[in-house]
């Protein structure tokens, strides 16, 4: 499953984890926080990789 910290994600920016996503499994309302939709996420970790404040990770 991969999931978004929010302690580390700055909600102050599009993220930009979402463009790399090959699914389009992250979806973001505004500058809040990124939802992984796990339904249609197959955690292939390209959004882990891009993630520049390393918030997104697998658990």
């Amino acid at each position: 499953m991969i999931t978004i910290d929010k302690n580390r994600c700055p909600q102050n920016h599009r993220c930009p984890s979402i463009k790399v996503c090959p699914v389009g499994a992250i979806s973001q309302e505004g500058f809040g926080l990124p939802v992984v939709n796990q339904e249609i996420c197959v955690e292939c970790g390209k959004c882990i990789k891009f993630c520049p404040m390393r918030a997104i990770q697998k658990s």
